[in-house]
């Protein structure tokens, strides 16, 4: 399949021609459920934490008498129900990933962009480049490709001047390819991709 080419200031500038198997599938759901809670989940610290009663520090003598005082029967005060005791099975620090087999989340990432080409949000640009890094200048350019919330994959090594004036646009990510995931793609309404970027990710997914 074809899909066209355009300049930053929104002149046309051919066509790339692309993989079915990558841009043409039919977008499954499950597969990109399945890898964004993959992704959440490693991206989680998981260093929650609370005191149990082995933590407290306090004296482990026993309350009061067993008998004789018409109370219940208690033994140290470190225990979950008495103000200042330990939490009863609270949150311990852990690790939230799982695994996640390399060709699913291959596969996932193909849905992404096949998402994105089947419903029209989706640009390629000849080159992502900035003469100069003023967020003005760049805001201008995007406004003339209709670009107010999207996530913009380059080449392998990022345009300074393009990253350095992307950083003050909200609603605006800038990746370099290796950096392209299915999480990033799905949250912003349009993905752009550079010639190279495609170049790159056919041959990764090829």
């Amino acid at each position: 399949m074809d899909l066209k080419v355009t300049t930053l200031a929104g002149k046309a500038s051919g066509n790339v021609s692309v993989s079915e198997s990558i841009f043409g599938l039919e977008p499954r759901q499950d597969l990109m459920a399945r890898m964004v809670r993959y992704q959440l989940a490693a991206r989680r610290k998981g260093t929650h934490a609370v005191k149990n009663r082995a933590d407290i520090n306090a004296t482990g003598k026993k309350m009061y008498n067993q008998k004789g005082t018409g109370n219940a029967r208690h033994s140290t005060a470190k225990a979950p129900q008495f103000r200042g005791g330990g939490r009863a099975f609270g949150p311990t620090p852990r690790d939230h990933s799982f695994a996640m087999p390399k060709k699913v989340r291959a596969l996932a990432l193909r849905h992404a962009l096949s998402t994105k080409a089947a419903s029209d949000a989706l640009i390629v640009v000849d080159d992502i480049k900035a003469k100069d890094a003023k967020t003005a200048a760049l805001r201008g350019m995007l406004s003339k490709l209709g670009l107010t919330n999207a996530l913009v994959i380059g080449g392998s090594e990022l345009d300074e001047n393009f990253r350095l004036a992307a950083r003050n646009i909200p609603h605006l990510d800038v990746l370099p390819v290796q950096g392209i995931n299915v999480y990033d793609i799905l949250r912003r309404n349009t993905l752009v991709l550079s010639k190279s970027a495609v170049e790159a990710l056919e041959e990764r997914l090829k």
